[in-house]
Protein backbone atom coordinates (compact mmCIF):
# COMPACT_ATOMS: atom_id res chain seq x y z
CA UNK A 1 0.00 0.00 0.00
CA UNK A 2 1.23 3.65 -1.20
CA UNK A 3 2.11 6.25 1.89
CA UNK A 4 -0.57 8.63 0.32
CA UNK A 5 -3.31 5.23 0.98
CA UNK A 6 -1.91 3.87 4.24
CA UNK A 7 -2.42 8.02 5.85
CA UNK A 8 -5.72 7.52 4.09
CA UNK A 9 -7.07 4.48 5.35
CA UNK A 10 -5.65 5.58 9.08
CA UNK A 11 -7.37 9.05 8.97
CA UNK A 12 -10.84 7.03 7.99
CA UNK A 13 -9.88 4.30 10.86
CA UNK A 14 -10.10 7.47 13.65
CA UNK A 15 -13.02 8.94 11.56
CA UNK A 16 -14.85 5.66 12.15
CA UNK A 17 -13.36 5.26 15.83
CA UNK A 18 -14.73 8.34 16.69
CA UNK A 19 -18.18 7.86 15.09
CA UNK A 20 -18.61 5.43 18.39
CA UNK A 21 -19.70 6.82 21.78
CA UNK A 22 -17.60 4.54 23.49
CA UNK A 23 -14.21 6.25 21.61
CA UNK A 24 -14.08 9.12 24.62
CA UNK A 25 -15.21 7.56 27.25
CA UNK A 26 -12.96 4.12 28.14
CA UNK A 27 -10.83 4.73 30.81
CA UNK A 28 -7.17 3.89 30.29
CA UNK A 29 -6.26 0.72 31.22
CA UNK A 30 -9.65 -1.03 30.89
CA UNK A 31 -10.16 -4.39 28.95
CA UNK A 32 -12.18 -2.23 26.66
CA UNK A 33 -9.60 -0.12 26.46
CA UNK A 34 -6.98 -2.90 25.67
CA UNK A 35 -8.71 -4.46 23.21
CA UNK A 36 -9.32 -1.40 21.34
CA UNK A 37 -5.58 -0.80 21.07
CA UNK A 38 -4.75 -4.73 20.24
CA UNK A 39 -7.64 -3.97 17.43
CA UNK A 40 -5.83 -0.97 16.34
CA UNK A 41 -2.55 -3.21 15.94
CA UNK A 42 -3.72 -5.18 13.67
CA UNK A 43 -3.11 -8.00 16.77
CA UNK A 44 -7.24 -9.39 16.40
CA UNK A 45 -7.77 -12.14 17.86
CA UNK A 46 -5.93 -11.17 21.12
CA UNK A 47 -8.36 -8.22 20.91
CA UNK A 48 -11.44 -10.56 20.77
CA UNK A 49 -10.44 -11.97 23.89
CA UNK A 50 -9.89 -8.80 25.70
CA UNK A 51 -12.95 -7.26 24.61
CA UNK A 52 -15.32 -10.69 24.96
CA UNK A 53 -13.76 -10.64 29.03
CA UNK A 54 -15.15 -6.88 28.70
CA UNK A 55 -18.34 -7.38 27.79
CA UNK A 56 -18.70 -10.32 30.49
CA UNK A 57 -17.41 -7.85 32.70
CA UNK A 58 -19.88 -4.82 31.60
CA UNK A 59 -22.21 -3.66 34.71
CA UNK A 60 -24.73 -2.16 32.02
CA UNK A 61 -26.11 -2.94 28.88
CA UNK A 62 -24.18 0.21 27.39
CA UNK A 63 -20.88 -1.33 28.31
CA UNK A 64 -21.74 -4.80 27.38
CA UNK A 65 -23.05 -2.82 24.15
CA UNK A 66 -19.40 -1.55 23.93
CA UNK A 67 -17.61 -4.41 23.79
CA UNK A 68 -19.85 -6.02 21.39
CA UNK A 69 -19.14 -3.62 18.45
CA UNK A 70 -15.17 -3.76 18.92
CA UNK A 71 -15.46 -7.91 19.60
CA UNK A 72 -17.42 -7.09 15.84
CA UNK A 73 -14.80 -5.37 14.04
CA UNK A 74 -12.22 -7.36 15.45
CA UNK A 75 -13.97 -10.16 14.39
CA UNK A 76 -14.41 -8.82 10.74
CA UNK A 77 -10.65 -8.18 10.81
CA UNK A 78 -9.79 -11.70 11.32
CA UNK A 79 -11.73 -13.19 8.83
CA UNK A 80 -14.20 -14.36 11.22
CA UNK A 81 -17.21 -13.56 9.81
CA UNK A 82 -19.92 -15.93 11.20
CA UNK A 83 -19.32 -14.77 14.75
CA UNK A 84 -19.06 -10.77 13.33
CA UNK A 85 -22.14 -11.43 12.18
CA UNK A 86 -23.62 -13.01 15.63
CA UNK A 87 -22.40 -10.15 17.65
CA UNK A 88 -23.66 -7.12 15.16
CA UNK A 89 -26.77 -8.83 15.25
CA UNK A 90 -26.96 -8.58 18.91
CA UNK A 91 -25.49 -5.50 19.32
CA UNK A 92 -28.81 -4.19 17.38
CA UNK A 93 -31.23 -6.59 19.77
CA UNK A 94 -29.82 -5.16 22.78
CA UNK A 95 -28.71 -1.39 21.55
CA UNK A 96 -30.87 -0.28 18.91
CA UNK A 97 -29.19 2.65 17.08
CA UNK A 98 -26.06 2.24 18.85
CA UNK A 99 -23.69 3.51 16.19
CA UNK A 100 -24.34 3.88 12.62
CA UNK A 101 -21.12 2.88 11.81
CA UNK A 102 -23.03 -1.03 12.55
CA UNK A 103 -24.68 -0.85 9.15
CA UNK A 104 -21.35 0.04 7.27
CA UNK A 105 -19.16 -2.88 8.84
CA UNK A 106 -22.64 -5.52 8.70
CA UNK A 107 -22.83 -4.61 4.69
CA UNK A 108 -18.89 -5.81 4.80
CA UNK A 109 -19.66 -8.90 6.92
CA UNK A 110 -22.55 -9.85 4.23
CA UNK A 111 -20.30 -9.45 1.02
CA UNK A 112 -17.67 -11.79 2.92
CA UNK A 113 -20.39 -14.54 3.57
CA UNK A 114 -21.53 -14.17 -0.17
CA UNK A 115 -24.80 -11.99 0.62
CA UNK A 116 -24.40 -9.68 -2.00
CA UNK A 117 -27.64 -8.50 -2.34
CA UNK A 118 -28.46 -7.82 1.70
CA UNK A 119 -25.12 -5.98 1.84
CA UNK A 120 -26.04 -3.98 -1.58
CA UNK A 121 -29.08 -2.76 0.61
CA UNK A 122 -27.13 -1.94 4.11
CA UNK A 123 -24.31 -0.22 2.30
CA UNK A 124 -26.79 1.63 0.06
CA UNK A 125 -28.79 3.25 3.03
CA UNK A 126 -25.35 4.25 4.79
CA UNK A 127 -23.80 5.88 1.51
CA UNK A 128 -27.44 7.56 1.44
CA UNK A 129 -26.68 8.99 4.83
CA UNK A 130 -23.22 9.87 4.47
CA UNK A 131 -20.75 11.91 2.52
CA UNK A 132 -17.31 12.39 2.08
CA UNK A 133 -14.51 9.08 2.37
CA UNK A 134 -17.14 7.54 4.37
CA UNK A 135 -19.92 7.19 1.18
CA UNK A 136 -17.15 6.71 -0.90
CA UNK A 137 -16.06 3.52 1.46
CA UNK A 138 -19.76 2.46 0.83
CA UNK A 139 -19.90 2.78 -2.62
CA UNK A 140 -16.54 0.93 -3.18
CA UNK A 141 -18.07 -2.64 -1.49
CA UNK A 142 -21.46 -1.92 -3.00
CA UNK A 143 -19.61 -2.22 -6.20
CA UNK A 144 -17.69 -5.19 -5.00
CA UNK A 145 -20.82 -6.97 -4.27
CA UNK A 146 -22.11 -5.73 -8.01
CA UNK A 147 -19.00 -7.21 -9.24
CA UNK A 148 -19.37 -10.00 -7.81
CA UNK A 149 -23.27 -10.44 -8.68
CA UNK A 150 -21.60 -10.13 -12.69
CA UNK A 151 -23.66 -6.94 -12.81
CA UNK A 152 -20.14 -5.32 -14.65
CA UNK A 153 -21.79 -2.24 -15.90
CA UNK A 154 -23.05 -1.03 -12.70
CA UNK A 155 -20.07 -2.19 -10.87
CA UNK A 156 -18.25 0.33 -13.42
CA UNK A 157 -20.34 3.11 -12.90
CA UNK A 158 -19.73 3.18 -9.28
CA UNK A 159 -15.85 2.53 -9.36
CA UNK A 160 -16.06 5.30 -11.96
CA UNK A 161 -18.10 7.58 -9.23
CA UNK A 162 -15.13 7.15 -6.57
CA UNK A 163 -12.08 7.61 -9.06
CA UNK A 164 -13.96 10.86 -10.21
CA UNK A 165 -15.21 12.50 -6.98
CA UNK A 166 -13.11 10.74 -4.64
CA UNK A 167 -9.44 10.74 -5.28
CA UNK A 168 -8.55 11.45 -1.80
CA UNK A 169 -10.47 8.01 -0.69
CA UNK A 170 -8.44 5.14 0.20
CA UNK A 171 -10.78 3.19 -1.85
CA UNK A 172 -9.63 5.14 -4.85
CA UNK A 173 -6.79 2.48 -5.92
CA UNK A 174 -8.74 0.02 -5.87
CA UNK A 175 -11.25 1.03 -7.11
CA UNK A 176 -9.11 1.94 -10.58
CA UNK A 177 -8.13 -1.44 -10.14
CA UNK A 178 -11.22 -2.85 -10.25
CA UNK A 179 -12.48 -0.80 -13.45
CA UNK A 180 -9.13 -2.30 -15.25
CA UNK A 181 -10.34 -5.64 -14.35
CA UNK A 182 -13.59 -4.66 -15.52
CA UNK A 183 -12.43 -3.37 -18.92
CA UNK A 184 -10.37 -6.45 -19.47
CA UNK A 185 -13.11 -8.58 -18.78
CA UNK A 186 -15.53 -6.96 -21.43
CA UNK A 187 -12.77 -6.92 -23.56
CA UNK A 188 -12.09 -11.08 -23.04
CA UNK A 189 -15.57 -11.36 -22.88
CA UNK A 190 -15.94 -9.64 -26.77
CA UNK A 191 -12.98 -12.23 -28.03
CA UNK A 192 -14.91 -15.31 -26.43
CA UNK A 193 -18.28 -14.70 -28.41
CA UNK A 194 -16.25 -13.63 -31.49
CA UNK A 195 -14.51 -16.98 -31.37
CA UNK A 196 -17.33 -18.96 -30.06
CA UNK A 197 -19.24 -17.78 -33.15
CA UNK A 198 -16.38 -18.10 -35.54
CA UNK A 199 -16.29 -22.13 -33.91
CA UNK A 200 -19.60 -22.38 -34.86
CA UNK A 201 -19.44 -21.12 -38.22
CA UNK A 202 -16.12 -23.64 -39.16
CA UNK A 203 -18.46 -26.52 -37.17
CA UNK A 204 -21.56 -26.03 -40.13
CA UNK A 205 -18.76 -25.12 -42.61
CA UNK A 206 -17.15 -28.65 -41.75
CA UNK A 207 -20.62 -30.53 -41.31
CA UNK A 208 -22.13 -29.23 -44.27
CA UNK A 209 -18.56 -30.49 -46.46
CA UNK A 210 -19.19 -34.27 -44.32
CA UNK A 211 -22.47 -34.42 -45.81
CA UNK A 212 -21.82 -33.83 -49.19
CA UNK A 213 -18.97 -36.48 -48.75
CA UNK A 214 -21.50 -38.71 -48.03
CA UNK A 215 -23.79 -37.87 -50.57
CA UNK A 216 -21.17 -38.33 -52.86
CA UNK A 217 -20.11 -41.35 -51.51
CA UNK A 218 -23.09 -43.01 -51.55
CA UNK A 219 -23.93 -41.38 -55.23
CA UNK A 220 -21.00 -43.73 -56.05
CA UNK A 221 -21.64 -46.65 -54.11
CA UNK A 222 -24.61 -46.20 -55.94
CA UNK A 223 -23.61 -46.05 -59.46
CA UNK A 224 -20.63 -49.04 -58.71
CA UNK A 225 -23.95 -51.24 -57.96
CA UNK A 226 -25.76 -49.92 -60.64
CA UNK A 227 -22.84 -50.75 -63.08
CA UNK A 228 -22.02 -54.48 -61.49
CA UNK A 229 -25.89 -55.30 -62.68
CA UNK A 230 -25.28 -54.49 -65.89
CA UNK A 231 -21.86 -56.42 -65.92
CA UNK A 232 -24.08 -59.38 -64.75
CA UNK A 233 -27.43 -58.85 -66.74
CA UNK A 234 -29.06 -62.19 -68.26
CA UNK A 235 -31.22 -62.43 -71.35
CA UNK A 236 -33.94 -61.84 -69.56
CA UNK A 237 -33.09 -58.07 -69.07
CA UNK A 238 -33.44 -55.08 -71.80
CA UNK A 239 -29.50 -55.33 -71.84
CA UNK A 240 -29.49 -58.96 -72.18
CA UNK A 241 -31.88 -58.73 -75.14
CA UNK A 242 -29.72 -56.41 -76.95
CA UNK A 243 -26.43 -58.36 -76.77
CA UNK A 244 -28.75 -61.59 -77.75
CA UNK A 245 -29.95 -59.34 -81.17
CA UNK A 246 -26.04 -58.00 -81.74
CA UNK A 247 -25.33 -61.43 -81.47
CA UNK A 248 -27.62 -62.57 -84.05
CA UNK A 249 -26.70 -60.08 -86.23
CA UNK A 250 -23.36 -61.02 -85.91
CA UNK A 251 -24.21 -64.58 -87.13
CA UNK A 252 -26.07 -63.48 -89.92
CA UNK A 253 -23.85 -61.80 -91.35
CA UNK A 254 -21.45 -65.00 -90.81
CA UNK A 255 -24.10 -66.86 -92.51
CA UNK A 256 -24.04 -64.18 -95.26
CA UNK A 257 -20.46 -64.65 -95.87
CA UNK A 258 -20.71 -68.06 -96.11
CA UNK A 259 -23.51 -67.54 -98.91
CA UNK A 260 -21.16 -65.35 -100.76
CA UNK A 261 -18.47 -67.71 -101.25
CA UNK A 262 -20.56 -70.43 -102.18
CA UNK A 263 -22.15 -67.96 -104.53
CA UNK A 264 -18.82 -66.98 -105.93
CA UNK A 265 -18.41 -70.53 -107.53
CA UNK A 266 -21.10 -69.54 -110.32
CA UNK A 267 -19.80 -66.00 -111.00
CA UNK A 268 -17.37 -64.16 -111.89
CA UNK A 269 -14.79 -62.85 -109.53
CA UNK A 270 -16.09 -58.92 -110.02
CA UNK A 271 -19.55 -59.73 -109.32
CA UNK A 272 -18.74 -61.99 -106.56
CA UNK A 273 -16.73 -59.01 -104.82
CA UNK A 274 -19.30 -56.41 -105.76
CA UNK A 275 -22.27 -58.74 -104.13
CA UNK A 276 -19.91 -59.38 -100.68
CA UNK A 277 -19.70 -55.50 -100.42
CA UNK A 278 -23.16 -55.07 -100.87
CA UNK A 279 -24.30 -58.09 -98.12
CA UNK A 280 -21.49 -56.55 -96.05
CA UNK A 281 -22.78 -52.97 -96.17
CA UNK A 282 -26.66 -54.59 -95.02
CA UNK A 283 -24.87 -56.56 -92.27
CA UNK A 284 -23.11 -53.33 -90.95
CA UNK A 285 -26.41 -51.35 -91.11
CA UNK A 286 -28.37 -54.02 -89.48
CA UNK A 287 -25.42 -54.27 -86.79
CA UNK A 288 -25.81 -50.18 -86.27
CA UNK A 289 -29.40 -50.15 -85.71
CA UNK A 290 -29.33 -53.01 -83.02
CA UNK A 291 -26.59 -50.80 -81.35
CA UNK A 292 -28.81 -47.70 -81.30
CA UNK A 293 -31.43 -49.34 -80.54
CA UNK A 294 -29.85 -50.85 -77.32
CA UNK A 295 -28.60 -47.32 -76.17
CA UNK A 296 -32.06 -45.84 -76.40
CA UNK A 297 -34.48 -48.48 -75.40
CA UNK A 298 -31.68 -50.69 -73.67
CA UNK A 299 -32.25 -51.56 -69.84
CA UNK A 300 -32.49 -47.74 -68.40
CA UNK A 301 -29.67 -45.14 -67.54
CA UNK A 302 -27.35 -45.14 -64.77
Amino acid sequence: MSKKASRTALCVFIILLSGTPVFSQTSKGSLLDRGIALYGESRWREAVIELRRAGAEARDEKGRADALYWTGLAELSAGEYEAALTDMEELERIFPGYSGETVYHKGRVLYYLGRYDEAVILLREYADREGGVKKAAALYWMGECLFSLGRLEEARDLFTLITEQYPQSAKYEASAYRLALINQKKKESELLELLKWSHEESLNTVEDYRRRERSYDQALVAYQKRLAEMMKEGPASPDGEYRRQLAAAQARIAELEAMLREAGLETNETDRLQRLRELRNQAERAEDDILRSGRSGGGGGL
